[in-house]
């Protein structure tokens, strides 16, 4: 059971009105004013409750189902046992992401400005703002409708931050431009200078980095992450895209729609990412690289040369998906020898 401390049970919801959010069909109408209070594994649901069942290789776990009703396959509705409330859903997998949207949401704070606030008298705050303790807005920042700005974040002079966006506590952001509905994670540094240097005399200069940031519409971008400013060029991170916690962006990279980056990846300068590119985690990519959309790139793997589009890649160096499994094989025969 989700703990109602942390977030709002919006809850109970009826058979009929589960099965109209899940977009699936109920088994025995004569059950659609069934009220459900709750939602929970299959494990551990009980009355009043539902739960999701979608993986073939919990057949034996479904046959000890105890909810009172479940969400599942045709395929899969003759394992559920006799008494629950079978609705049948084409997939359960996202009949669970939209149920969970309906019967839970965090609990927000009221439109607010906090009175230890610093808001600059130039900067612009759209209607329906909270702003938390201590948050620093600086001069002529505009801020859209409904955003919301956690404690102790500082927005830069000039920034400018679409409707429905929310800033997490202690974030910063500079020299940036966002578009609508983004959620910039706790602690995520967003426009600092680009890690830009030159050797003179013996010396390293640092080269002034002048471009900005430029985030698309519906962008996440998780905890303690950081994008650095374009050195002349903007960085761009585009619409939808999901960055991790503890991800390095650095200057000039532009990423393009609906990219997935996991967490501790680092992609050094002025790479060019296409479309619905996926990253896994603790892959680092060389500077000025050039990887397709669609391209897949295994955990951990080091990116030295460009990426076709649609290509899976793994290793490092990193190598098609089937040449890296030819070299794993090879290396445990040798291993045996």
């Amino acid at each position: 059971m989700v703990d109602t401390t942390f977030f709002k049970n919006n809850g109970p919801l009826s058979i009929e009105k589960i099965a109209e959010i899940c977009e699936a069909q109920i088994k025995d109408e004569s059950k659609k004013d069934e009220q459900i209070k709750d939602m929970a594994t299959m494990g551990k649901a009980g009355e009043g409750e539902i739960c999701f069942f979608y993986d073939k290789k919990a057949k034996a776990q479904a046959a000890e189902i105890k909810a009172t009703a479940c969400v599942t396959t045709e395929e899969l509705a003759a394992c559920v046992p006799a008494g629950v409330i079978i609705l049948v859903a084409q997939n359960p997998k996202l009949a669970f992401l939209k149920l969970n949207k309906a019967f839970y949401s965090e609990v927000a704070p009221r439109a607010d400005i906090a009175r230890t606030a610093k808001i600059a008298p130039s900067a612009k705050i759209g209607e329906n703002a909270y702003i938390g303790e201590n948050v620093v807005i600086e001069e002529n920042v505009e801020i859209g409708a409904n955003c919301r700005i956690e404690h102790n974040a500082v927005i830069g002079r000039g920034c400018k931050i679409g409707n429905n966006c929310r800033i997490g506590a202690n974030a910063t952001l500079a020299y940036t431009i966002m578009g609508n509905d983004c959620y910039i994670y706790t602690g995520a540094r967003i426009g600092q200078d680009g890690f830009g240097f030159m050797v003179i005399n013996g010396k390293h200069e640092r080269i002034p980095q002048l471009g900005r940031v430029i985030i698309g519409n519906d962008v996440e971008i998780a905890a303690n992450t950081c994008v650095d400013r374009g050195a002349l060029d903007d960085t761009v991170i585009g619409d939808g895209c999901r960055i991790d916690n503890l991800v390095q962006v650095a200057h000039n990279d532009k990423l393009g729609r609906g990219c997935v980056i996991v967490s501790q990846t680092g992609i050094a300068g002025s790479c060019t990412f296409g479309d619905y590119v996926v990253c896994g985690g603790q892959s680092g990519f060389a500077d000025h690289l050039h990887i397709g959309s669609g391209a897949q790139i295994g955990a951990q793997s080091g990116l030295m040369r460009d990426v076709e589009p649609g290509a899976i890649v793994m290793g490092y160096p990193a190598v098609p998906i089937k040449d890296f499994m030819r070299q794993v094989s090879c290396v445990q025969k040798l291993a045996k020898k």
